[in-house]
């Protein structure tokens, strides 16, 4: 099977009262039925991100990858937050609008991901999402999904129309309500959560989640600590599934570690919304 090899990375990232250890790997495949890969994806400290384009002819690469690379200039700066990722978001509509490729009525991409966000006191882990690619979190041994789809089938789940098994062979599958494109300038719904030792993202589009469950992405983060493993052996398995769609992944594990060997006593795992 030609599968691309995925390599992990790592950065420290001092604290008031210790360090972050991060190590992070990311993949991507055009998957078994598509002719090209429109998916691209973005793994640079401190912020990670897929987008997963749609559109006819080449509509789809020119969206994700002008998002992307507006989104790049952003990490490299350093200054992550909700004020610049949305510039940058609006200058990828500008990219895709004025790309001499752009025919299609129906190109955008999504994009949907995480970044630390060190300026509070306490770091804490910011997601941002528009479309239907997706964040989970695991922590203390379970898996969920941070971010909501912007999907009919999701808002039809929300109304309470059709189950979440319904919802997976559903017509309206593909069909998201949300997205970055040619006339679209939306911003991403946020959520702000605290840095707890031991987390891991997963980021990923949705040719990951067609072929395998959250059960099965939960299997594979117990079975690998290392996030190059991780990643491809998810992608590996979404291929022996089928690999309907183009499949992106990034895992992200963080370890905190303290100057007097001691976390805090209050380990909460509330969120809230972002505020920039």
């Amino acid at each position: 099977m030609n599968v691309p090899e995925a390599a992990t990375q790592s950065r420290t990232v001092p604290l008031a009262d210790g360090a972050l250890e991060l190590q992070w790997s990311e993949v991507t495949h055009r998957g078994r039925r598509r002719d090209a890969n429109q998916d691209a994806s973005l793994a640079l400290y401190p912020l990670f991100v897929v987008a997963d384009g749609m559109g006819g002819h080449i509509g789809g690469e020119i969206a994700s990858a002008s998002t992307i690379e507006r989104l790049r200039a952003v990490a490299a700066k350093g200054d992550v937050s909700p004020k610049t990722i949305e510039k940058a978001l609006a200058r990828a509509v500008n990219d895709i609008a004025a790309h001499p490729e752009t025919t299609d009525e129906g190109t955008g991409t999504t994009v949907t991901g995480v970044y630390l966000d060190l300026t509070e006191d306490e770091p804490t882990w910011v997601t941002l999402n528009v479309g239907d690619s997706r964040v989970y979190l695991f922590r203390d041994g379970g898996l969920a999904q941070v971010t909501t789809d912007h999907s009919v089938v999701q808002e039809l789940i929300a109304a309470g129309r059709i189950s979440p098994e319904e919802a997976e062979n559903h017509p309206y599958g593909n069909v998201i309500t949300r997205a970055i494109g040619p006339s679209d300038g939306v911003s991403p719904d946020y959520v702000r959560l605290e840095v707890v030792d031991g987390d891991r993202f997963v980021i990923c589009s949705d040719g990951l989640t067609k072929e395998l469950t959250d059960y099965g992405i939960l299997h594979f983060l117990l079975q690998h600590d290392d996030p190059t493993e991780a990643v491809d052996d998810m992608l590996e398995a979404a291929l022996e599934n089928g690999g309907r769609d183009n499949v992106t992944i990034i895992v992200v594990n963080a370890r905190r570690t303290y100057t007097n060997g001691a976390a805090p006593a209050d380990d909460s795992t509330a969120s809230s919304p972002a505020r920039d």
